[in-house]
């Protein structure tokens, strides 16, 4: 039974890192393109 919930385990983790990893980029984005909009407007 170990056996299997191990790599299931593993999964989730990668893939909530992954997860997490994907929304501080898109937050990071979004910053910046702000950033540049107002900059630009301005």
């Amino acid at each position: 039974m170990t056996t299997y919930f191990l790599p299931l385990v593993n999964w989730s983790n990668g893939i909530l890192m992954i997860g997490v990893f994907v929304l501080v980029v898109v937050l990071l984005i979004v910053v910046l393109t702000s950033l540049m909009n107002s900059g630009k407007k301005s």
